[in-house]
C-alpha cells in the first residue's frame, strides 16, 4: 500500500468505551489497526438503516460494507490490505472464520434486536433520530431479523437453543485455539483476529450483564484475557488514525468516546470525483427524511383508526336495542 494515499474509515458513532459501537464496523477498525497503518476515523448518522456502512475510502476507491462479502475482502482483493495472505489455504483456519461469520454473528444479532431490550440498539443505531422515526425503523429491522434467522413464533424457543449452542461450541472451539497465544493463528494477526475480537468487545462491553451470550463468553478466561490485551496494545495505546469526524454531527459523540486516545490533528482531503455508488448514496439523503416522516404519519393514522373503532365498538355496547 502506498502510503500517498489516504485511508478513511466511515463508520457509526462511538458507545460503551468502544471506537464504534457497531458490530459490523468494529471488526472493520481493528482490522486496520491490526494493520498498524494510518487512518482517519468519521462518523455517519444519517443512514442508520443503510447496509453501506461501514466503508473504506482509498484515494479514488471505496469499499462498502454490502460489497462481495464486504469491507475486509474488498480491502484484501484490491491489495490494499491483507493479513491473510497466509492462512487462505489452511482449512483449520478457513473453518474458524466460517463460525465466526455464521454462528457468532448470528448470536449477536439474536442478542442485539431480539435476546435484549431496545436501548443497546437504540443507543447504537437511532438516538439521534426523532422518536418515532427510531422506533419505526427499529421495529422494521425486528422483523427483517427474525426473516433472515428463520424465526417464527412457532419456532421461536427453539431457534433461541439452536443460536446460543452454536455460540457456546464457537467459544469452546476458539479458546481450544487460542490457548495462550497472543492471536488465533502463528502468533500474528489476521482477519481472524480482527472480527473475533470486535465480537469479543462489542459481547463484553456494549451487551447488558444479564446476557445469556455475554455469559457464555466469560466463562472462557483466556479469552476475556485475549480481548484485554489486544484492546490495550492495539486499541488504547496510542492510536494512528486521526481525529475521527461526524459525517453528520451526532449528537454529543465527544463525550461517548469514553478514554480512547486519537493521535494528531485531522487532515482536510483533497476533493475528488464521486463514484456512481457514492452519488446514489448520498442522493438517498434527499429523500430519507420525507420517507421516514410519511411513514410515521401513516402509522399514526392507522394506529388512531383502530383505536377510534375500538371505542365506537365498546359505545355500542352499552346501547340496548327493543
Amino acid at each position: 500500500m502506498e502510503q500517498s494515499q489516504e485511508l478513511t474509515l466511515v463508520a457509526r458513532k462511538p458507545y460503551f468505551d468502544l471506537p464504534t459501537a457497531c458490530p459490523i464496523c468494529l471488526p472493520v477498525y481493528i482490522y486496520l489497526k491490526l494493520s498498524r497503518l494510518p487512518f482517519t476515523l468519521e462518523f455517519n448518522s444519517i443512514y442508520p438503516d443503510s447496509d453501506q456502512i461501514p466503508y473504506v475510502e482509498y484515494g479514488a476507491y471505496v469499499a462498502y460494507n454490502n460489497e462481495n462479502d464486504g469491507v475486509i475482502e474488498r480491502l484484501k482483493e484490491k491489495s490494499v490490505i491483507d493479513l491473510d495472505s497466509d492462512f487462505q489455504a489452511v482449512p483449520e483456519w478457513i473453518s474458524a472464520k466460517a463460525m465466526i461469520d455464521s454462528w457468532l454473528a448470528d448470536a449477536i444479532m439474536y442478542e442485539l434486536w431480539l435476546g435484549s431490550d431496545a436501548s443497546v440498539a437504540d443507543k447504537i443505531y437511532y438516538s439521534d433520530l426523532p422518536w418515532p422515526i427510531g422506533k419505526i425503523l427499529y421495529l422494521k429491522q425486528v422483523y427483517n431479523v427474525k426473516q433472515r434467522l428463520g424465526i417464527t413464533k412457532d419456532n421461536a424457543q427453539w431457534r433461541e437453543e439452536q443460536i446460543y449452542k452454536k455460540a457456546k461450541m464457537a467459544y469452546e472451539a476458539l479458546s481450544t485455539r487460542l490457548g495462550d497465544q497472543n492471536f488465533l493463528f502463528e502468533n500474528r494477526p489476521s482477519s481472524l483476529d480482527a472480527c473475533f475480537l470486535g465480537h469479543a468487545l462489542f459481547t463484553l462491553q456494549a451487551l447488558p450483564e444479564t446476557s445469556m451470550l455475554r455469559g457464555k463468553l466469560l466463562q472462557h478466561d483466556n479469552i476475556v484475557r485475549y480481548a484485554e490485551k489486544l484492546k490495550m496494545e492495539f486499541l488504547e495505546a496510542g492510536s494512528s488514525s486521526s481525529v475521527p469526524q461526524p459525517h453528520s454531527s451526532p449528537s454529543s459523540s465527544a463525550q461517548r468516546r469514553g478514554t480512547w486516545n486519537w493521535s494528531s490533528k485531522p487532515k482536510g482531503k483533497p476533493k475528488r470525483e464521486k463514484t456512481e455508488e457514492e452519488k446514489k448514496f448520498k442522493k438517498r439523503a434527499k429523500y430519507f427524511l420525507a420517507a421516514q416522516g410519511i411513514a410515521v404519519l401513516l402509522f399514526l393514522s392507522v394506529m388512531g383508526r383502530g383505536s377510534a373503532e375500538v371505542e365506537l365498538e365498546d359505545d355500542d355496547e352499552g346501547f340496548s336495542y327493543d
